[in-house]
């Protein structure tokens, strides 16, 4: 072989070798959502997953492998510390039972950036860390709060509290003992059972988001709303603890970029979307009820009240700490 051929063979090897080195050097994040891919909740995620995807070439991929299909919200929160999915877009109100400080995303009523500047973040992946075996990247699509969707409309008792007395409301685990506070029957399910229960009249309503609401066809059978939102959506992006400290530091510093960048994105864009459905809702006969002065007080305090009280309760150790950062005193 002559000296021009072995050259142009060994320099052929050597970049072979390079790009394989390359391809096996590139992390791949398998994630999975806690709503169907046609919820906008999912659709958001998929911006952050475009981002990531964009800045990692080479570096980092993020592989959506699936949904609530994939596996059951309720074993989400499990699932996560098992390491059966690397990421996951999952509210921290789905798992409380691992960690109840995990309260502090829905019971704020800050915004996200504000929180995280304010050293939020660091301080409950402390937390996340030691108890979930999970890394938390960011709080998404915040700027709203869940409302009441009634196909009933509720009472008001003498002191001017809300009376959900005789009503019969899905409810997550979030806010279940609010719900229960004001006087509801409670039927603890999925979203994904919602709309059978609505045409059947297993119940009379359910706390939820305005986005994501006609995604699943429930405004077919709600006809109020009820004025203020309370808590917070505590969307958040999440990973496995083992995978987050696996990634390269070049990865780590794309997907937690990112991850602050869609923080951001996703809270202004929640805002418009909040406005843009809201009025579709209203056009198609949704009644708005909304409580003023006393009445809004009383309604927002009794909700804050009892997630801060409740995280209290399961573990006081961080309570005071987070509650400094997360949340300014309704006056």
């Amino acid at each position: 072989m002559s000296k021009s051929r072995l050259f142009k063979t060994l320099a052929s090897a050597a970049l072979f070798g390079l790009s394989a080195m390359a391809a096996q050097a590139e992390d791949v994040i398998r994630a999975v959502t806690f709503t169907p891919a046609q919820v906008s909740f999912s659709q958001n995620f998929q911006k952050f997953v475009d981002l990531v995807n964009e800045r990692g070439k080479g570096v980092v991929q993020i592989q959506v492998i699936g949904g609530p299909e994939t596996i059951p919200q309720p074993r989400m929160g499990e699932a996560q510390k098992n390491g059966i999915a690397d990421m996951f877009l999952l509210p921290a109100g789905l798992y409380l039972n691992i960690v109840p400080e995990g309260e502090a995303f829905a019971g704020s009523n800050r915004d996200p950036m504000s929180v995280r500047a304010d050293g939020g973040i660091d301080l409950i992946n402390g937390i996340f860390h030691e108890k979930a075996n999970a890394h938390v990247l960011a709080h998404v699509d915040g700027g709203a709060g869940f409302h009441l969707w009634l196909t009933k409309k509720p009472g008001i008792t003498e002191d001017g509290q809300v009376d959900l007395t005789d009503i019969r409301l899905r409810s997550s685990p979030l806010y279940r003992a609010f719900l229960e506070t004001l006087g509801a029957t409670i039927v603890v399910q999925p979203a994904a059972e919602v709309y059978t229960s609505l045409e059947r009249g297993v119940v009379d309503g359910t706390g939820y988001p305005i986005s994501g609401l006609r995604d699943y066809g429930w405004n077919k059978f709600l006809k109020y709303r009820l004025d203020p939102s309370f808590f917070q959506t505590d969307v958040l992006i999440t990973m496995n603890l083992d995978a987050w400290e696996g990634l390269s530091d070049e990865a780590k510093n794309i997907v937690q970029q990112a991850a602050i960048d869609h923080e951001k994105s996703s809270f202004d864009a929640n805002i418009v979307l909040n406005e843009e459905e809201g009025k579709l809702l209203a056009e198609g006969g949704i009644e708005t009820i909304t409580l003023t002065g006393e009445q809004e007080t009383l309604f927002l305090k009794t909700a804050y009240d009892i997630a801060w009280a409740r995280l209290k309760e399961r573990d006081p150790a961080n309570h005071d700490a987070l509650k400094a950062i997360f949340f300014e005193e309704i006056e």
